[in-house]
């Protein structure tokens, strides 16, 4: 069973990592940049790479996918965190603030094409702490499972 789950958090943090670099090329990891990917640049006329406006059926492709695929990632990783004796805020914030992230980062991004501009932030925000829920979670999962085995 141990390494069922170590060779799953494995794949799960290289798929986390993949899409990260995904994000990463696709918005420079900017504000300006995500605004760009999901409202386009059409107007900037010395822009690099021409990008256009997500239509409303590629954007509900992306929200519910996303939400979806990621509710299920962070709850299965809330469960394996249950299971270490990891408590206080920490296991707390291990529980919730992933799924909270998803909902506001992919809700913010509906909200920045309906035309908040300011959601761009939020969604850089909310996705930064959901990679650091992600990379700590993998973290205190990996810990307890070696020194349990130890």
């Amino acid at each position: 069973m141990k390494v069922l789950l170590g060779t799953f958090l494995v794949v799960l943090s290289i798929g986390f990592l993949s899409a990260l670099q995904f994000v990463s090329v696709t918005t420079e990891a900017s504000p300006k940049g995500i605004q760009e990917n999901y409202l386009g640049n059409e107007e900037d006329l010395e822009a690099e790479e021409m990008k256009f406006k997500k239509n409303e059926k590629q954007l509900l492709n992306i929200i519910h996918s996303h939400i979806l695929s990621m509710g299920l990632i962070f709850f299965i990783l809330a469960l394996l965190i249950m299971t270490t004796p990891t408590k206080g805020f920490l296991r707390k914030f291990l529980l919730v603030e992933p799924l909270l992230s998803v909902l506001i980062t992919f809700g913010g991004i509906y909200f920045l094409w309906k035309g908040v501009l300011w959601m761009k932030y939020v969604v850089m925000i909310s996705g930064g702490l959901m990679t650091i829920a992600f990379i700590l979670s993998v973290i205190v999962i990996f810990y307890w499972l070696v020194r349990k085995s130890s």
